[in-house]
């Protein structure tokens, strides 16, 4: 991580605690004197730290790109995250995101349907009706 950069509550960072646990989460808080950030671990290689907010050093982690989630089980994963976290402007914020994502894949799957029916001069045919 370029150490100039700012790290800020709500980023996901990937990093290691002073024991040297791998830890992935996102940041709580931050202490800019000390040179410390708390993260919210949701995967480690210890099993014991998931869940919980853990205090490392700001050396140590690195700020995870931003991805848009295309996917809608990522999109409903972090949808429970939020819960979870009690969260309720990131839940509204991804509940938007869902809804929108599903109006928009219902109409591309009429559209598709629409266009692959076999026409004829009389119309469409039956055969593909049903």
């Amino acid at each position: 991580m370029n150490h100039e950069e700012l790290v800020e509550v709500g980023d996901w960072v990937k990093g290691k605690t002073k024991n040297g646990e791998l830890i992935h989460g996102f940041v709580e808080s931050t202490d800019s004197l000390r040179g410390t950030v708390k993260v919210y671990v949701v995967n480690s290689d210890n099993d014991v730290a998931v869940g919980k907010s853990i205090v490392t050093v700001k050396q140590w982690i690195d700020l995870l790109p931003l991805s848009s989630f295309d996917d809608e089980e990522q999109l409903n994963d972090l949808i429970d995250l939020a819960l979870v976290t009690k969260d309720k402007e990131w839940f509204t914020e991804l509940s938007a995101q869902s809804a929108t994502k599903k109006q928009s894949s219902r109409i591309t799957e009429e559209d598709r349907a629409r266009k692959s029916g076999v026409r004829n001069r009389l119309g469409r045919s039956a055969i593909w009706e049903q």
